[in-house]
């Protein structure tokens, strides 16, 4: 799928592409920044003492060999079609329109809840931490007017911010974003120093409390601590040698990933018995436990930076993904205009911000947050099955890098997603349906009206 388009939008501006200014480094970091968020700091210790105990390591095995089935399908199909649409593009060029639409839609739902809510839990983060040092925000300030309060300031601000540094150009808000990642990276790092000098290797017995299905469990409960892999293939048109430096930053992030959850349960789960950390900030809460307030502390520091870039990468995302549709034609082309000077849609850019940033101030939206879940898998099951369709529509087309063992593994991504997609509570289908609903009568409304690209493998 070509990335730039050749219509005129309204007005007379012409789209642009965007630059290719990212490296394979670059899109790893972009993956780890978006995939270690709330996650690690929140998730373990709650799935260990509520699902799998110690046994939370091999969860986290689990559910990486799990994402990595999707990950390989969106590494071939972002190595092939390309593009900054990630995998509304995929579904358009293997599946075809409508699809297209549907999981495009869906993406904007996931990437904008996603930056509402993970800004809710960073001015929460905040605000704890400016409590500390007796800063502590009034609640009104911290607050939507559902909640006790007027308005949730912080979490609009961050959003505001970041709008701001994206303006700046990619390749500046990459740049941010490694900084970040690597003082993210750091904090992990002390945590797991520290904890290894109290690991009391009585607390991982027993091993196995739950029986193996706590294992089972454990992976369902903790799968969305790996969503984020996905918002690297909106990089799509930024990165300087495509066909191999998105299955780099797609895959390696996933590995590193891994790695990190499953280093961070074990040491976890051993200096602190599993039954205790069914708490919202369990790895500072075992730090304290051992006296360590400093570094507790700085692990706070550590989930607010690591929150910062989950916020910046599916933000990122959205705007990339509301870009792709854009252009072809789903959606307003204006909003694929690109500043000359900067190389980015900053009226997209702008006007996204506004509306997630009263989202995340005035609404609870953390109560519907499985959305998230339910619109990210939907997006994997349509990637997976591009990728088999994609083998017989188009047999001869490039493709630097290849899904091993196809249809074997498509078909076992897909499968995957609906088990999990079945899982979630029935509210969140509900909910998922109006959305969804909504975009179906737009189609019709207005989308499948417009001039629309008849083949969207070509410009």
């Amino acid at each position: 799928m070509q990335s730039a388009a050749t219509n005129t939008p309204e007005g007379g501006d012409i789209p642009k592409t965007l630059h290719p200014c990212l490296s394979a480094l670059d899109l790893t970091l972009l993956g780890i920044g978006a995939i270690i968020g709330a996650g690690i700091f929140v998730i373990t210790g709650i799935a260990a003492a509520t699902q799998a105990g110690p046994a939370i390591v091999l969860s986290y095995i689990l559910a990486g060999l799990a994402s990595v089935f999707c990950a390989l399908a969106y590494a071939e199909l972002a190595s092939s079609v390309g593009g900054c649409g990630s995998a509304y593009g995929y579904a358009y060029a293997g599946i075809g329109r409508f699809a297209a639409w549907i999981i495009g839609w869906d993406l904007l739902m996931e990437y904008g809840m996603n930056t509402a809510t993970i800004s809710i839990g960073w001015s929460g983060y905040v605000d704890h931490l400016l409590s500390s040092v007796g800063l502590g925000l009034p609640t009104y300030l911290t607050h939507d007017p559902f909640s006790g309060g007027i308005v949730n300031l912080p979490a609009m601000l961050i959003i505001m911010a970041l709008a701001w540094l994206l303006t700046f150009g990619t390749k500046k808000g990459a740049m941010f974003n490694n900084i970040i990642v690597y003082i993210k990276l750091l904090v992990i790092s002390l945590f797991v120093v520290v904890g290894l000098t109290h690991i009391n290797s009585e607390n991982w017995h027993p091993f196995l409390p739950f029986g193996a299905k706590g294992i089972v469990n454990g992976a369902g409960l903790i799968f969305f601590a790996f969503i984020g892999f996905d918002a690297v293939s909106t990089a799509g048109e930024e990165a300087k040698n495509p066909k191999r430096d998105l299955p780099v930053g797609i895959l390696a992030s996933l590995i590193v990933c891994t790695l990190v959850y499953v280093i961070v349960a074990a040491v976890l789960t051993g200096i602190m018995p599993y039954p205790e950390l069914n708490v919202s900030s369990a790895v500072s809460t075992a730090l304290l436990s051992y006296g360590h307030k400093f570094t507790a502390e700085v692990v706070a520091v550590g989930a607010i930076a690591g929150l910062t870039t989950a916020i910046l990468a599916f933000y990122y995302g959205f705007t990339r993904v509301f870009l792709a549709m854009s252009r072809d034609g789903f959606l307003p082309k204006k909003a694929a205009v690109i500043n000359n000077k900067t190389g980015s849609p900053n009226q997209l850019i702008w006007t996204a911000a506004i509306f997630m940033a009263l989202f995340a101030g005035l609404l609870p939206i953390t109560q519907i947050a499985n959305l998230v879940n339910i619109g990210t898998l939907a997006a994997f099951i349509a990637v997976c099955l591009s990728v088999m369709f994609l083998r017989v529509k188009k047999p001869d087309m490039p493709r630097p890098f290849k899904m091993p063992l196809n249809p074997l593994f498509p078909v076992l991504g897909t499968a995957l997603c609906i088990y999990l997609m079945a899982t979630l509570p029935l509210i969140t289908w509900i909910s998922f349906s109006i959305w969804t609903g909504a975009g179906i009568a737009l189609y019709y409304l207005y989308s499948k009206k417009s001039n629309l690209r008849s083949d969207p493998l070509k410009g």
